[in-house]
């Protein structure tokens, strides 16, 4: 049996389905919408490479590597990004949120707050896990202030931890959730969901 098993979670901004070769003309959409791929220190798909990311990710998924999400914006009914559960370690009850990114128009939305809610109520409250962890290039400065928002807190900086595609060293920014936090995190991330919004 797969861990974490198959699973659709649904919130009233955005839905997690299982990635699909069905969403490639949305998310081929979500990545022009501010040419995602542009951002070196991320490893958003071009348009060109699409399919093969989406395959690649299905691949990894039936060998129990991750677990990938397509991300349903609930207004418009279409996928508008994608996230995942990655280094899954079932015999630690330990998953990663990661490989993350979102159209431009729906960023600083409610919804990937609502997402990394639903997520990690899910790895806490059904999955049992011990910590969740984020990981991040450390360059890329407003993906470390999201996950400092979440209430994660760092970890360490693993060093010339990978090649990026321009060949350039990545030191990757490790923070985590443990187990004993979740219940502030909650209530956190709960009252930034229900609180009055500023649409100034």
């Amino acid at each position: 049996m797969p861990w974490p098993e198959p699973v659709e979670l649904h919130g009233a901004h955005a839905s997690l389905v299982q990635l699909s070769r069905d969403h490639l003309a949305d998310l081929d959409e979500a990545v022009r919408d501010g040419e995602l791929w542009r951002l070196w220190y991320t490893f958003v798909p071009t348009r060109e490479k699409l399919a093969e990311f989406v395959d690649k990710r299905l691949a990894d998924q039936a060998e129990g590597k991750l677990t990938a999400f397509a991300v349903i914006d609930v207004a418009s009914g279409r996928a508008v990004g994608t996230t995942n559960y990655l280094n899954v370690e079932p015999e630690h009850r330990r998953v990663e949120i990661g490989g993350t990114w979102y159209r431009r128009s729906v960023q600083r939305t409610p919804i990937n707050t609502e997402c990394k809610l639903m997520l990690l109520r899910h790895a806490f409250e059904q999955l049992n896990c011990i910590a969740v962890e984020f990981r991040t290039h450390f360059f890329n400065h407003a993906s470390r202030r999201g996950i400092e928002r979440l209430g994660a807190k760092l970890d360490g900086i693993l060093r010339n931890h990978q090649i990026a595609p321009n060949g350039s060293l990545r030191d990757t920014v490790v923070y985590s959730i443990i187990a004993n936090e979740w219940p502030a995190v909650k209530a956190h991330l709960t009252f930034q969901m229900e609180k009055p919004r500023n649409n100034a």
